[in-house]
């Protein structure tokens, strides 16, 4: 399930009110989500959430519900 953090850092770097994010929803189908926003957001959420992505964790992503598992992995406390 996509959190409210990671939704509300896509929609403000794509200046959307609303829009329904699933964990299968995938950059193209989300209106504006571009290849220059797509490295916007990314950014934002780098930054939102204190974190930084290796280049090939990004290219493995294939959808939103990807990247916020990948999000809750670099924030998860380590042991």
């Amino acid at each position: 399930m996509i959190s409210p953090k990671l939704k509300n850092v896509i929609l403000t770097v794509l200046r959307l009110d609303d829009f329904d994010l699933r964990d299968e929803t995938k950059a193209t189908e989300v209106p504006g989500w571009d290849s220059l926003t797509h490295v916007a957001i990314l950014s934002a959420v780098e930054t939102a959430y204190a974190i930084r992505f290796r280049s090939l964790e990004i290219l493995r992503l294939k959808n939103i519900g990807e990247l916020q598992a990948l999000v809750d992995r670099k924030t998860a406390p380590s042991p």
